[in-house]
C-alpha cells in the first residue's frame, strides 16, 4: 500500500498532543487502518509503547464495556511513560467515549482512534470532550495516489476505469470485473449491517436499498423528499418521511452519501433546504443502481466533487438570482468556482457552461472542468483537463 502523505501531514502535528484526541474517520475500507499503521510506524517511541487494538478482530473480544477498555489499557501500561493508544472501530464499544476522556485525563496517552459513523462518533465525543479532539476525513484513493499505487501510464483509461468502479484502495487488487464488484458489494453489506441494520435496526432493507438505489440515480440533482415517497408508492412501498429522512441520514453518517448544501453567493450564506447528494465511492454507485450504461457527466461530477474534498476544500451548491454554479470551493476564506462537463462538445454547451459565470461579478477564480483536451478558456474563465484537475494539489 502506498503511504498516504495527503492525511498523514496533516496529522503528524499532533501525533505528540495528549490533550487532543486525533479522531480519523470515513467510509469503511477506505484505508483509516493503514494510516494508523502508517502513523504507529512514523512515531519513534519503544514497540511497547505503542498499543494498537483493532475492535474488529476476537483477540480483543473480552473488552466489551467502556470500563472494560479504561481497566485494559491501564493494567498495561506504567504512569511514568508515555503512551501512543491507536483503537481502531473504536464505535464498537458502548459508551467508548467515556474510557476515551478517562485515558485522556491521564496524560500520558497520545490516543487515535477510527471509526465508520459519524453520529456514534461525534455525538458522542462532543459532549463528554467538548472540542478536546481533532479530526481528518478519510477518502477513497485521490486519482493521484492510484496512479502511484498502480503504476499506470494510461491516464485516460485509468480515469474511466475509477468512473466505473471507484477508487477503494482494495479492489485495485483485483483485475477481474466480478471479482472488482463482489468486493465492493462485500463493503456495502458490511456497512449495512454493522453500522445501519444494527443501529436503527432496519427490517424493511428493500424500501432501504430502493431509497439508494434512486438517490444515487438522481445524483447532483436537487433532493425532493416528496418524488423520493411518491417513487417508493409506485413500488408498492410507502414510508413515513420520518423513516425516510432517518434512511438518509444514516446515509451520510456511514460516509455512503456525501450531503452537500448550497450557498447563496450574493447573500453570502449557506442555504439549509434543497441539497444534493454525492456517492463517497463510484464503486458502491455501480453496484446499487440499475441503469448498465454509465452516467459519466454525473459521475465526473461526482469524482470533482470527492477530490475537493480531498484537496482540503470546503464544498457547496453556488446558488445564483438565475441558477446554480456546480460548486463553490473554499480554503483559506477563498471561494473558487467550478463547473464540471463531461464534453464541451457544442457551441451550445460551450455557451450554457461558462455562461453560468455571467452574475458573478467578483474577481475570484473560475474553472469550467471537462474531458476536453483543447483549452476553451475565455473571459477570465480558466478551461481544466479533468486529468489536470486531479494531478494537481490544489487549483
Amino acid at each position: 500500500m502506498i503511504k498516504r502523505e495527503i492525511y498523514l501531514k496533516k496529522i503528524r502535528p499532533f501525533y505528540e498532543q495528549n490533550s487532543l484526541i486525533k479522531i480519523i474517520y470515513g467510509l469503511r475500507r477506505s484505508g483509516k487502518s493503514v494510516i494508523l499503521e502508517q502513523i504507529l510506524e512514523e512515531i519513534k517511541a519503544n514497540k511497547k509503547n505503542k498499543i494498537y487494538i483493532n475492535f474488529e478482530s476476537l483477540e480483543y473480544d473480552f473488552i466489551k464495556t467502556a470500563k472494560d477498555l479504561d481497566n485494559y489499557i491501564k493494567s498495561i501500561t506504567n504512569k511514568n511513560e508515555q503512551y501512543y493508544l491507536f483503537l481502531d472501530e473504536v464505535g464498537m464499544i458502548p459508551d467508548f467515549e467515556k474510557a476515551i476522556n478517562s485515558l485522556r485525563i491521564e496524560k500520558n496517552y497520545s490516543i487515535f482512534i477510527t471509526g465508520s459513523n459519524s453520529k456514534m462518533l461525534f455525538s458522542e465525543l462532543s459532549t463528554v470532550l467538548s472540542g478536546r479532539y481533532v479530526s481528518f476525513e478519510v477518502k477513497s484513493l485521490s486519482f493521484k495516489e492510484v496512479v502511484e499505487y498502480t503504476k499506470e501510464t494510461d491516464y485516460k483509461k485509468l480515469l474511466l476505469d475509477i468512473l466505473e468502479y471507484g477508487s477503494l484502495p482494495e479492489r485495485f487488487s483485483f483485475s477481474n470485473k466480478k471479482a472488482i464488484t463482489n468486493y465492493i458489494e462485500d463493503v456495502y453489506n458490511s456497512i449495512i449491517l454493522k453500522d445501519i441494520v444494527s443501529e436503527l435496526k432496519i427490517r424493511d432493507l428493500n424500501s432501504f436499498n430502493k431509497i439508494l438505489q434512486y438517490m444515487l440515480e438522481i445524483e447532483g440533482k436537487e433532493f425532493s423528499p416528496t418524488n423520493i415517497l411518491n417513487y417508493l408508492k409506485s413500488n408498492n412501498q410507502e414510508i413515513s418521511k420520518e423513516t425516510l429522512y432517518n434512511y438518509t441520514e444514516a446515509l451520510t453518517r456511514t460516509f455512503i452519501l456525501n450531503k452537500v448544501s448550497k450557498y447563496d453567493i450574493t447573500g453570502k450564506k449557506v442555504l439549509t433546504n434543497l441539497p444534493r447528494y454525492y456517492v463517497s465511492d463510484l464503486g458502491l454507485k455501480k453496484i446499487k443502481t440499475t441503469n448498465k450504461k454509465i452516467n459519466y457527466s454525473s459521475n465526473l461530477e461526482s469524482l470533482v466533487y470527492n477530490e475537493l474534498r480531498i484537496k482540503g476544500y470546503e464544498v457547496y451548491i453556488g446558488k445564483t438570482t438565475k441558477g446554480e454554479v456546480d460548486f463553490i470551493a473554499i480554503k483559506d476564506n477563498i471561494p473558487i468556482y467550478i463547473q464540471v462537463t463531461y464534453i464541451l462538445a457544442e457551441q451550445s454547451t460551450i455557451d450554457r457552461e461558462f455562461g453560468v459565470f455571467d452574475l458573478i461579478n467578483d474577481n475570484y477564480p473560475k474553472f469550467v472542468i471537462s474531458m476536453d483536451e483543447l483549452d476553451m478558456s475565455q473571459n477570465g474563465i480558466n478551461h481544466l483537463n479533468i486529468i489536470d484537475f486531479l494531478m494537481k494539489d490544489e487549483l
